[in-house]
C-alpha cells in the first residue's frame, strides 16, 4: 500500500473484477495511520483502494523503524507469486526481491531491462 506501484497495481487488481472475478486484492498496511505520511493528492487513491479490497490487514498499532521490513516479509511469507518492479537500486523492493527468490518459484519483474538478472 506504499506511493507508487504498490498503490498503481492495486488499482490495477481491482479493475480487472469484472475480467476475473477471482480475483482478490489484499491490502497490506505496516502501520495504523500509514497514509497520513503521503502527499494529500494521494490520499483519495489510498481510500479508494482500501475501501474496495477485498481483505485490509494492518500489521502494527505504530511506527517503528522495522516495519516496513514487516511488512515485506509478510507479503513475500503470504503469497506464490511475485510481480515486482524493481530497478536493481538497493532499498525495501530489493530486499523483498532477494526474499522472493530465496522463497518464491514465480517471480515476474515488470521493469524492462533485459541486462538486469534476478540472482542474489
Amino acid at each position: 500500500m506504499a506511493i507508487g506501484f504498490d498503490l498503481a497495481a492495486a488499482e490495477v487488481a481491482l479493475s480487472l473484477r469484472k475480467e476475473l472475478p477471482d480475483i482478490r486484492v489484499v491490502a497490506v498496511i505496516p502501520f495504523e495511520g500509514m497514509q497520513k505520511r503521503f502527499p494529500a493528492s494521494q490520499h483519495s487513491i489510498f481510500e479508494k483502494v482500501i475501501s474496495s479490497a477485498d481483505e485490509v490487514i494492518t500489521l502494527t498499532s505504530s511506527y517503528s523503524a522495522s516495519v516496513y521490513a514487516q511488512r515485506n516479509n509478510y507479503l513475500v511469507d503470504n503469497s506464490s507469486a511475485v510481480i515486482a518492479y524493481f530497478t536493481g537500486e538497493k532499498g525495501g523492493t530489493a530486499y523483498t526481491v532477494r526474499r522472493a527468490v530465496k522463497n518464491l518459484s514465480l517471480i515476474v519483474n515488470i521493469y524492462n531491462n533485459p541486462q538486469q538478472k534476478l540472482s542474489f
